[in-house]
């Protein structure tokens, strides 16, 4: 069987696997994810009272901007370990000569993470998939089953988030006093962020309004006169991202 002919058997099979998967977890009822690369737990909620935790597998990505799919078994940047369960589908690509199972990224399209990921779902025995859009960015993960909101992981995952009366547990994250939802002020940031975005471990969403940035300057970056200027709030990942959509003067 050629490559072509497999990938289309694959991709049927998925499709009854994921009727079956958006039906059972009413998926489609969620109006927000997050993930957490470390615990590799996939969090769907809609808030604390309504959510849902998996355990997932990085299938891998695919780049809207360069039109290229990645394996996560080759990404440097995927911190999760059990990407390394995927090499059993490279072993089987290297074994019929099957391209995209064996190069670790290659010139690709939408089409090809659905196809890569109903691959390995039937490898590894998935219950579904799961697909992550971030700016330019696509990710597919191979949900392995669900996580019980009381486990070591989930309470894990909590403490590394903090509680929002709106939007529940989210990532933490830091801007300045007067930024609102009144009146666009600008939007400065430590470094350029997208909603979902993995960060390294010392870095934290960051970011002031326009007056802030003119007293940073002023003083010659953060001391003790700029930061009692900014006074510095913590929020959680979904109010920055608002707060980013809303100030950013265009």
């Amino acid at each position: 069987m050629n490559y072509e002919e497999f990938g289309k058997l694959k991709c049927e099979e998925l499709l009854k696997v994921q009727n079956i998967f958006r039906e059972n977890f009413k998926i489609d009822s969620y109006a927000n994810w997050f993930y957490d690369s470390e615990t590799e737990l996939l969090r769907l909620y809609n808030d604390d009272e309504d959510e849902i935790f998996f355990r997932y597998i990085p299938v891998g990505t695919f780049s809207l901007k360069s039109r290229t799919w990645m394996w996560s078994w080759f990404n440097e940047s995927s911190i999760e370990k059990s990407k390394t369960e995927l090499l059993v589908v490279k072993e089987f690509g290297n074994e019929n000569n099957y391209e995209k199972l064996k190069e670790g990224t290659f010139a690709s399209d939408e089409y090809d993470g659905w196809e890569l990921a109903s691959i390995c779902l039937d490898f590894l025995n998935g219950i579904g998939v799961y697909k992550v859009d971030t700016d330019n960015l696509e990710k597919y993960m191979l949900i392995m089953g669900i996580e019980n909101h009381d486990s070591p992981k989930v309470r894990k995952l909590k403490q590394k988030v903090v509680e929002c009366g709106k939007h529940g547990h989210s990532r933490p994250a830091f801007v300045c006093d007067h930024l609102d939802l009144e009146t666009p002020k600008g939007f400065e940031e430590a470094f350029d962020t997208y909603k979902g975005m993995e960060l390294e471990e010392e870095d934290d969403f960051q970011a002031w309004c326009n007056e802030c940035e003119k007293i940073r300057l002023e003083h010659d970056g953060w001391n003790e006169e700029s930061e009692k200027f900014a006074q510095i709030q913590l929020i959680c990942e979904d109010c920055y991202f608002e707060l980013k959509e809303f100030n950013q003067i265009k």
